[in-house]
C-alpha cells in the first residue's frame, strides 16, 4: 500500500473556498487501476492559515506513479493554477509506502 499526501497552508478567511474547489473538481481518479480510497483533511489552525491534507491511497507506488503520468492527473490538475491566491506557498507532497497493516475484519 502507497499513501500520497499534500499538505497546503489555506490562507485565513478562505477554508471555504478551498474545500468548493475540491468537492467541485473531477478527479477521475476511480479511473485509475490501484486507487483505494481519498480524503481532503482540514487541520489545525495557525495564525495565517489553516492546514489541510489531500491524502489518496493506493494499492502500490507504481500505481500512485501511473496516476502522476496520466491523462486523467492532468485533466484533475489543469486549472490548479487559479487557485494559487487561495493558500500559502507551494503544496508539500510526502508519499509512504505501509510496512505493517492492522485492519479490523468488518461484519
Amino acid at each position: 500500500m502507497f499513501i500520497a499526501m499534500n499538505r497546503f497552508r489555506v490562507a485565513k478567511g478562505k477554508e471555504a473556498d478551498f474545500e468548493e474547489v475540491w468537492r467541485s473538481r473531477r478527479t477521475r481518479l476511480d479511473e485509475m487501476a490501484g486507487f483505494r480510497e481519498f480524503r481532503l483533511l482540514r487541520g489545525p489552525e495557525a495564525e495565517d492559515h489553516t492546514l489541510y491534507a489531500s491524502h489518496t491511497i493506493w494499492e502500490s507506488r507504481a500505481d500512485f506513479e501511473a496516476w502522476t503520468k496520466s491523462q486523467q492527473f492532468r485533466d484533475a490538475h489543469k486549472d490548479a493554477g487559479q487557485n494559487k491566491p487561495l493558500y500559502l506557498g507551494h503544496p508539500q507532497f510526502e508519499g509512504f509506502e505501509a510496512v505493517l497493516e492492522d485492519i479490523p475484519a468488518r461484519v
